[in-house]
């Protein structure tokens, strides 16, 4: 694409859907047989930390038995030849992207393979359980990690890093969201401020699809590998 030198791109539960990621909306997705409120919000811990704790835990489990998909893979060989700026911005907790090879990366919903103590405020990598109240590596406190994920009426991750990118982008694209979940589906209009183009690449149109300048229906094992090679020519 002529003109194009700054991307920003966003990434949601439809990229990692293909790698067998279950999403939390639909009849499969992971909400099913939990409401929002006793799983996702800082409230559902505080009342039941052992239920959001072995949600999660399963959740973090499930990730041995996933593997990147070819949009992964095609998003990380854009990183690496783009010589540009690129931020790629997930809301996904799951860790496909770096796992495929992305480095330039920022996860705004938190990780599952990472823990928040509250004791000492330490974010910790962590592959294992947490419902049995494991010691803090930090500051050796037992019982006081979480999962570190945004929840439902906390603050989503650099939101200040995502804003500086967006500023200077000429690009924006995304690929797999929903588009109801703000600020995330709030992003489309703020490139549209800054002048920059936008591509949607989904399953099916989005709650904001008619903002972005081009929509392309399909998989995105298919769809990102295909965008990835046009630009990259």
């Amino acid at each position: 694409m002529a003109g194009v030198r700054n991307i920003v791109v966003l990434t949601g539960a439809g990229i990692s859907a293909e790698s067998g990621v279950a999403t939390f909306r639909g009849p499969d997705g992971l909400w099913e047989g939990h409401r929002v409120e006793d799983v996702a919000t800082p409230e559902a811990f505080a009342r039941n930390p052992a239920l959001v704790q072995r949600f999660y835990d399963e959740r973090r489990a499930a990730l041995a038995r996933v593997e990147p998909n070819a949009a992964h893979r095609a998003l990380a060989r854009l990183d690496a030849d783009w010589p540009g700026e690129l931020l790629i911005v997930t809301q996904n907790v799951d860790d496909l992207h770096e796992r495929g090879g992305a480095r330039r990366l920022l996860h705004m919903h938190g990780e599952l393979r990472s823990a928040w103590c509250l004791r000492c405020n330490a974010r910790v990598r962590w592959d294992g359980p947490l419902r049995d109240g494991p010691p803090c590596p930090a500051c050796g406190v037992a019982g006081r990690l979480r999962p570190d994920i945004v929840w439902f009426g906390e603050m989503p991750y650099g939101m200040e890093r995502i804003e500086d990118a967006m500023r200077p982008a000429d690009l924006f694209i995304s690929i797999g969201t929903s588009g109801a979940v703000y600020p995330a589906a709030g992003l489309v209009q703020t490139a549209r401020w800054a002048g920059a183009r936008t591509l949607e690449l989904n399953l099916e149109p989005s709650a904001g699809s008619y903002m972005f300048d081009e929509c392309r229906m399909g998989r995105a094992g298919e769809l990102v590998p295909a965008w990835v090679d046009e630009l990259l020519a």
